[in-house]
């Protein structure tokens, strides 16, 4: 992986989510999500620590008893194990990191 314009590789599903794999190794994921308007990621956990990065949409991320909007710009920290859920406004991507 040098040099990846992540712009290009959005697209939207008419409903539902599609994930492609950016850079996968033993330690780390990096992975591009494409949130259709109104999809979900019901709650759920990670053993790893993530890293979520909002390239554009509009969303809410639920961290543990946090609320956070999920507007482009916004980068969300995780702990392993923490219980998080999403929900898309408008059409959202975003990168996840796990490390």
């Amino acid at each position: 992986m040098n040099n990846i314009n992540i712009k290009k590789l959005i697209e939207y599903p008419k409903t539902g989510i599609i994930s492609k794999d950016i850079f996968k190794s033993k330690s780390e994921n990096i992975s591009l999500f494409c949130m259709a308007a109104g999809s979900e990621l019901s709650e759920h956990t990670s053993t790893k620590k993530a890293f979520v990065y909002v390239i554009e949409g509009e969303g809410i991320f639920n961290l543990g008893n946090k609320r956070i909007k999920m507007n482009p710009g916004i980068l969300i920290s995780m702990k392993n194990n923490e219980v998080h859920s999403l929900k898309a406004i408008k059409n959202t991507s975003f990168i996840l990191i796990l490390t």
